[in-house]
């Protein structure tokens, strides 16, 4: 069988690569509110997701470590490295005021603000279809959150912000595109993530349960897989390309919140969620239909 990178289509497997890391991110999503309903400071949470990913990354590559730690952009890692901090806590601070569906239903924002940002940025060329699909999956958010309603409130600032701060690290990781190994940025992201919320970890610690400690291990490995698999996303595909695709995470969050957390969603979750899912259909289908007769080289 192929490897992902070796499909001829790049764009399906970009797409195929962001449905399967959106599942991992939101399962990182469930655990870390899991962990923040049990009793632990938000901070902790962020320390744990950051440190056992570094752990996990550097059980797994200890042999290459001498060689995936040499990085030409040094300066981009740092600054990607900011934005993904940024994201997380503020996504996982507001998981702890609101519910899972509606903080990923205002953070659903993200992929609007990918396109833009690819579009100013990284001079992508935003077709009529991406512009389409974004814009019909930011509508489908609009829908679940429905301006007026009890979602919008300064807590809903905390998923705002998180959202464009996963923006500019979408883009600042296909800025690096393939001039940097996946891996390479994967280690420096954890490891920046771990070494800033260990220096402001110790004034809000509180010794976990075993439970919590399990949990804490496997948010790790929620978050390792799926920034791992984000990375080769955006290796293959336009950011703002994949950006509608980000839109299922909200199907993934409502699902967890009604499973784990007894958070039944309204009739508008589910209708914003079928609007978002079609968005996210239609970009694909067109794309690679507009594509099919074009050369890998041409769509990268």
């Amino acid at each position: 069988m192929k490897p992902m990178t070796a499909v001829k289509n790049p764009l399906l497997a970009g797409a195929l690569l962001m449905v399967a890391a959106m599942l991992a991110m939101t399962m990182m999503d469930a655990a870390a509110k899991a962990l923040q309903q049990s009793g632990l400071h938000p901070l902790q949470v962020v320390w744990a997701r950051f440190t056992s990913q570094t752990v996990i990354a550097f059980l797994v590559l200890s042999p290459k470590l001498h060689i995936l730690l040499r990085t030409r952009y040094p300066v981009m890692q740092f600054v990607r490295s900011v934005f993904l901090f940024g994201a997380t806590m503020c996504f996982f601070f507001s998981l702890g005021l609101m519910g899972i569906a509606s903080a990923t239903a205002v953070f659903e924002i993200a992929p609007l603000l990918i396109t833009i940002l690819a579009f100013l940025v990284l001079r992508e060329q935003v077709g009529v279809r991406r512009w389409i699909g974004v814009g019909v999956g930011l509508c489908g958010s609009l829908l679940i959150i429905r301006p007026g309603s009890d979602v919008f409130s300064v807590v809903t600032l905390l998923p705002v912000a998180g959202a464009f701060f996963y923006g500019c690290f979408a883009i600042s990781t296909r800025l690096l595109g393939r001039g940097e190994s996946a891996w390479t940025s994967f280690i420096y992201t954890a490891v920046f993530g771990t070494l800033v919320a260990t220096l402001i970890v110790p004034f809000y610690w509180s010794t976990p349960s075993p439970t919590e400690v399990a949990l804490m291990s496997v948010i790790g490995l929620f978050g390792a897989v799926g920034h791992y698999l984000l990375i080769r996303a955006l290796m293959l595909a336009e950011a703002s390309y994949l950006a509608p695709f980000g839109y299922v995470s909200l199907v993934y969050n409502t699902f967890w919140g009604v499973v784990f957390f007894d958070e039944y969603p309204d009739i508008w979750v589910y209708a914003g969620a079928l609007v978002i899912v079609g968005a996210g259909l239609y970009v694909w289908y067109r794309e690679l239909k507009a594509g099919a007769d074009t050369p890998v080289e041409q769509t990268r």
